[in-house]
């Protein structure tokens, strides 16, 4: 991206560093909050379908199929979408994808049956696509170096917010009955779909596409930030190129898709079946909500430190292989023992270092990606891990079926997370960390 501004003298570091705090705290908040809603609305189906299921003649594994293509249409429109957003702009175009998912989640509490359930699924999917590597692109519009690994860590925790907030929110309105001639199920989908679209709405006056468009800039502060930011991405594009061909030719960017696909087999595998899970352990309604969030406050902290720890050090990869381990280990613990209290710790432990994988994988893809190559190569990078997003679910669903038990499910997304943990491995780091603020990358 090319940006024209004049400018007096350049900022020095220190108030380098304070705009880029400012900057920060100007965007992440709302950034987070949308974040928290896409992603409860694409999980509260795990809640809805403690009754969903039965009203609509739902099995485990249609269930798990349905659930999943959401996934599925994320895939297909996810790279299109993102090359949207760039052509369109940030703002116009996250505002689009806001409205729409708000309106078919909604649509989704009137489904009728199997087939109308998957289809509205399926277009949930389409009509989200694009969202979270739109984020990351947009990062990489307005942070450069740590900065940008810092607002990525703290959009991540989006994740477990949306879980925090949404498991109690959504145990307690599936108590809820015939409100407004709803069934509970129903009650949820529409309620907590419809802050979607009035953020949707909001985007269009809250977000901003690049630093020069930025009102709330001085020109010297836009100078500044665009230059820092333009040399980031002529470093990082002669290095690795910035075209579009040269990410979906990149065999670092299929490799770091099948890492990523790994990891959502388990993050949205156990997370979509976890109500069920615990409502299996003897659990009762009332106290359901709050102990599915329990593994979700957990791993809010665990990613965040564990993203603190990654900043501070020369080298990614020993944390990522390190979460996606003990995300492993937890999963076979939890498979082992019988003791409920034994299996809520094991898979508090599961979703905390899954959480604390995604904390520290999302910061490597923009160290060799920028441009165009950014906007096909991370919506590559979502797209192929989003059908982990389908295989997850499915795969408990059909294994759940045939054994009655989510025993082998766990062996099952163990295995999964070590092939991940392999190809870390064998990728290394992809590409050296960026200079520290002030220096030229």
């Amino acid at each position: 991206m090319n940006y024209q501004t004049t400018s007096s003298a350049p900022l020095s570091e220190a108030e380098g560093e304070r705009l880029m705090r400012r900057v920060l705290w100007r965007l992440l908040p709302f950034i987070f909050c949308c974040y928290v809603i896409s992603y409860l609305d694409r999980t509260n189906v795990g809640f809805a379908a403690l009754s969903m299921n039965q009203d609509l003649g739902l099995t485990a594994t249609m269930f798990g199929w349905a659930a999943g293509l959401f996934f599925f249409g994320y895939f297909i429109f996810e790279l299109p979408s993102n090359l949207l957003l760039q052509r369109f702009g940030a703002r116009v175009w996250i505002a689009r994808i806001m409205v729409t998912w708000g309106l078919l989640s909604m649509a989704t509490a009137f489904a009728t049956g199997p087939v109308s359930f998957s289809i509205l699924r399926f277009l949930l999917g389409i009509a989200e696509a694009g969202f979270t590597p739109g984020i990351y692109l947009f990062f990489t519009y307005w942070f450069p170096g740590k900065w940008r690994a810092k607002a990525t860590a703290a959009f991540l925790l989006g994740i477990p917010t949306a879980n925090i907030i949404g498991s109690p929110l959504s145990g307690w309105l599936m108590q809820q009955h015939d409100v407004l001639g709803l069934k509970n199920w129903q009650l949820l989908l529409v309620t907590e779909s419809l802050p979607a679209v009035l953020l949707g709405i909001a985007c269009l006056w809250v977000l901003v596409d690049n630093p020069v468009k930025a009102k709330w800039l001085s020109e010297r502060e836009k100078h500044w930030l665009s230059n820092r930011i333009t040399q980031e991405q002529q470093s990082i594009g002669a290095s690795h190129g910035s075209t579009l061909r040269s990410a979906l030719t990149n065999p670092k960017v299929f490799t770091l898709a099948a890492i990523n696909f790994c990891c959502i087999v388990g993050s949205v595998g156990i997370g979509m079946w976890l109500p069920q899970i615990i409502k299996g352990l003897g659990i009762s309604a009332s106290t359901l909500g709050l102990v599915v969030a329990l593994p979700y406050i957990l791993g809010a902290i665990a990613m965040t430190l564990w993203a603190r720890l990654a900043n501070r050090s020369e080298q990614r990869l020993p944390y990522v292989v390190a979460a996606l381990a003990m995300a492993a280990v937890a999963l076979v613990v939890a498979a082992l023992v019988a003791d409920p209290l034994v299996k809520i710790g094991a898979l508090c432990m599961a979703v905390a270092s899954i959480l604390s994988f995604q904390a520290t994988f999302w910061a490597i893809p923009s160290t060799f990606l920028t441009g165009r190559a950014a906007a096909g190569g991370l919506a590559m990078i979502v797209s192929i891990g989003n059908l982990g997003g389908f295989t997850g679910p499915f795969m408990i669903g059909v294994i759940k079926d045939a054994t009655n038990s989510f025993v082998i499910p766990f062996f099952a997304v163990a295995a999964i997370l070590v092939v991940g943990i392999i190809l870390m491995l064998w990728l290394g780091d992809p590409a050296k960390r960026q200079a520290p603020l002030g220096h030229t990358a």
